[in-house]
């Protein structure tokens, strides 16, 4: 399987380039060679095929061959706002999440959260979330890689996520009825809620701004299972 990776830096071919230390270290990990091929991108739409040029102990030199515009994204573009699941749930859900097609995340403190973080702690973690949907994308093809929004509490966050004539807006709720058919063409704010659900207030603050309320079924999903079930639904019916 060819080796894909991603660079933060705009790529600009054609021409050379050398790879962020990041990166080198994954090419020196799978033991690429000069005259070896792998494909290069950087999040922006589209990819790069090179060729490795040179090999050092910590740089490594490719050559830009040709670029392709492939976009292999789901649209319209989906943002969940995550009430967030404990342990190594969080981590499983970006990136599952990311291979769906996830274009944003916004992790939540709601009332029932049982993770809480912090200032430093809590920009660890997203930065860590940010890495893993970034593996992601290196491994499942996609050429933009979502992005991971810092950590807010439900409040502030409705407050500036209220559903306009330019998104659509749907509250995953066990109790609702499937989503409505043909799936929306605006950007899609989905909002899912942490183990033990929204709170009746926190329900009817999203109804009032907008959302509606869906479900995915009779059974009753984990918190890191529905906003990916939703994710595939909507791939389904785009």
């Amino acid at each position: 399987m060819t080796l894909r990776l991603y660079t933060p830096d705009a790529i600009a071919g054609p021409g050379e380039l050398t790879l962020p230390a990041a990166a080198a270290r994954h090419v020196q990990v799978r033991r690429l060679q000069p005259g070896d091929t792998l494909v290069l991108f950087d999040g922006r739409g589209g990819e790069w095929q090179c060729e490795v040029q040179a090999m050092g102990r910590r740089d490594v030199l490719l050559r830009l061959l040709a670029h392709s515009a492939v976009e292999r994204e789901l649209t319209p573009p989906v943002t969940i706002a995550l009430g967030m699941p404990a342990n190594d749930r969080m981590d499983a859900l970006v990136e599952k999440a990311a291979e769906l097609g996830m274009a944003a995340l916004q992790p939540l403190h709601t009332a029932r959260s049982v993770l809480r973080l912090e200032a430093e702690r809590a920009e660890r973690r997203r930065a860590h979330w940010q890495a893993v949907a970034q593996s992601a994308c290196e491994q499942c093809g996609r050429t933009r890689v979502p992005v991971v929004q810092p950590v807010r509490g439900f409040d502030g966050w409705l407050a500036t996520a209220a559903v306009g004539e330019g998104s659509a807006g749907w509250l995953l709720d066990p109790q609702a009825p499937l989503p409505p058919q043909p799936a929306p063409t605006r950007p899609l704010l989905l909002l899912s809620g942490p183990e033990g659900g929204f709170t009746a207030a926190e329900r009817e603050a999203a109804l009032a701004c907008g959302y509606l309320a869906v479900g995915l079924g009779p059974r009753v999903l984990r918190a890191d299972t529905a906003p990916l079930a939703m994710l595939a639904w909507l791939a389904m019916h785009k």
